[in-house]
């Protein structure tokens, strides 16, 4: 199944953003600081918008600490936010 664009463009956010945090994550909090606008971080594409804190709290069943890199991060929760049909 191929992406949408909204798909792309959320994940190239999430990518850009978490890339700046310090390997391997331990646990959600650890994100915090490298978030924009800290826990009020929005990331927007077409029709969607997830706050920082949704996609944490709402997807935290997706995400397995502690994570060696970016991607493997991501990859978990744009699993979520796919099985939640966000970008359908």
């Amino acid at each position: 199944m191929s992406e949408t664009q909204a798909e792309t463009e959320i994940r190239q956010q999430l990518i850009e953003v978490f890339s700046e945090a310090e390997y391997p994550v331990t646990e959600p909090f650890e994100l915090i600081p490298v978030l924009p606008d800290g826990a009020a971080t929005t990331f927007e594409a077409g029709d969607v918008t997830l706050g920082a804190m949704d996609i944490g709290m709402g997807y935290a069943e997706y995400q397995e600490y502690p994570y060696q890199t970016v991607e493997a991060l991501v990859d978990d929760l744009m699993a979520g936010l796919r099985d939640d049909g966000i970008f359908s």
